[in-house]
């Protein structure tokens, strides 16, 4: 077999995986997300003929919404469970064709997505070379279809998570449906293709939007919070991921057992919101960012419970103790099943192995503080305005987005450390972790990194910036004192960095490195239009960016 991934910054050679995923996946897993995908088209093409006539299929927004999130970077590498999944959408997308029929309604699409009749793991593995990225021969229309694929994964992430805590967006659902039907139309064109991407931004700041309000209704609006990083000498469990339903029910079952609660990486925010702060034995913060779990683990002693995306490969030593749950999987580790309606997951199983773990080690001491979304932020604007008003904050440099493995990411902790002592910075995702715990120190009362929560948070950002452009009085954003370093992995950095471009932020600087799923003319379009640039050495963007 062989493969061709380029969905996330690792790609290898920063031109694609092709033997096996720098993310660790193997060809066999990557094929199968290649088929989980197109079965998805399918159903989505035969479910907007259905929207058409009045008989549109919540259960088919919700399984495209589960696919998507499901072949997102390090969320799942169980093939069974992918198998599966392929499974449960041909049949929902047969039921489909056949209400269809029953309403006399013939499917007339010929596209292969919606006819494809495979019933096993071989017949799958059969039909991915045919159907996976490279099936599309013109480079332009691969590259602004895959764009536009990346940044519908990125919503599908978002949306799933509001799902959780029951809030949905029928608009945003559509969007994305509309989205896959036009990656498979052979006949679209590059101009058609680069309105859907910025269609796709603009349903990016809805879906960000929606999971604000559902976190927020649901826990409380985060609050600046000093987070604590050291251990205490009980059995817990670390709860990794994003899913703040998840992080509710956990620490409901393991209230009273003697476990205690540790967040890891992008579940960090979790700390922030007043909702979970009841809770005595919910600790604080273990670690840093995805990319450091294999040592990490090790030490933590306990259970891992992934919620989402960001697993790596875990070693033997330790993966006995992983558990995946939601869209995340890999293979050989206890899988807990989704809530049935009206009932919590069943986290039992976690709670007992926990039971009879040692205490986690301690790695570190001390405190680091977040919660600075756009409400706390805003009850703080009259500070921030008399701060840039008065000459004490210059500029604010966003870097926001996603943390990873390679050494070239050094250059976000050299960046942060160089920057004068008048700038802030505004965060949100495990970008963080190569600044948050540098001793940066405040400007006036105000700290010098502002850390808005998870990756979905950088709305907040936005938000923040819509907000600051009122106060000053300025027509356009780009004329604020703000500049934007962000760094990206994956693709909920696709769907903000698209989100960002909607809301007429131009000038991003993005890194470690391109993304290399845009062709040199797709690459053009963004440098033309937006200024989308790269960085260089921390020295010239410093320069560039915050001293001219």
């Amino acid at each position: 077999m062989s493969m061709f991934c380029y969905q996330c910054q690792e790609a290898a050679k920063g031109e694609g995986c092709t033997i096996k995923g720098v993310c660790g996946k193997t060809d066999e897993v990557a094929a199968l997300q290649d088929v989980l995908l197109f079965v998805s088209k399918g159903i989505a093409n035969v479910n907007q003929l259905a929207a058409e006539n009045d008989m549109a299929s919540k259960a088919a927004y919700k399984f495209m919404v589960d696919a998507l999130f499901i072949t997102i970077t390090n969320a799942n590498f169980d093939a069974n469970k992918i198998v599966a999944k392929i499974k449960d959408g041909i049949a929902l997308r047969d039921a489909l064709k056949a209400e269809l029929a029953d309403k006399g309604i013939e499917v007339t699409n010929t596209d292969h997505s919606i006819s494809y009749k495979g019933d096993s793991m071989e017949d799958f593995l059969k039909v991915a070379p045919a159907i996976g990225i490279l099936s599309i021969e013109n480079e332009d229309i691969r590259s602004l279809k895959e764009l536009l694929t990346y940044g519908v994964k990125g919503m599908a992430a978002y949306a799933e998570h509001a799902f959780n805590l029951g809030y949905e967006n029928n608009d945003v659902a559509e969007f994305m449906q509309k989205a896959l039907v036009a990656t498979t139309n052979k006949e679209i064109t590059a101009d058609e293709l680069v309105g859907l991407v910025l269609e796709c931004g603009k349903n990016g700041v809805d879906v960000m939007a929606l999971l604000d309000k559902a976190n927020t209704e649901s826990y409380g609006n985060p609050e600046i919070t000093s987070v604590n990083i050291g251990v205490r000498n009980n059995p817990a469990i670390l709860i990794s991921g994003h899913d703040l339903k998840d992080m509710e029910e956990l620490l409901k079952q393991t209230d009273g057992t003697g476990v205690d609660v540790y967040t890891h990486s992008e579940m960090l925010p979790a700390n922030y919101y007043p909702a979970f702060k009841k809770y005595e034995h919910f600790v604080g913060n273990y670690g840093n960012a995805w990319w450091k779990q294999k040592e990490e683990f090790e030490t933590f002693n306990g259970p891992i419970l992934f919620t989402t995306n960001c697993i790596v490969p875990p070693a033997d030593s330790y993966k006995n103790r992983v558990y995946t749950t939601g869209a995340s999987g890999f293979d050989g580790c206890t899988h807990i099943a989704d809530r049935t309606e009206g009932k919590q997951k069943d986290f039992s199983a976690i709670i007992e192995h926990a039971k009879k773990c040692a205490a986690p080690i301690e790695i570190e001491t001390g405190e680091i503080i977040g919660g600075f979304a756009h409400n706390q932020v805003l009850q703080l604007a009259d500070k921030v305005v008399d701060a840039v008003k008065g000459g004490a904050i210059k500029k604010f440099v966003v870097m926001a987005g996603c943390d990873g493995r390679m050494n070239n990411r050094n250059y976000y902790t050299d960046f942060a450390n160089e920057l004068p002592d008048d700038t802030v910075i505004l965060t949100a995702g495990c970008a963080k972790y190569r600044y948050n715990k540098l001793p940066l120190g405040d400007i006036g009362g105000i700290p010098r990194v502002l850390d808005a929560g998870q990756c979905n948070d950088s709305y907040s950002l936005a938000v923040t910036a819509l907000k600051l452009q009122e106060v000053f009085g300025l027509d356009d954003i780009n004329d604020l004192p703000i500049v934007y370093n962000i760094a990206w992995y994956e693709q909920k950095a696709v769907i903000v960095l698209l989100a960002l471009l909607s809301l007429g932020v131009k000038n991003i600087n993005l890194g470690p490195t391109l993304p290399a799923f845009l062709s040199p003319n797709v690459a053009n379009i963004l440098i033309e239009n937006f200024g989308i640039g790269g960085i260089t050495t921390v020295e010239e963007d410093i320069k560039s960016m915050i001293l001219s």
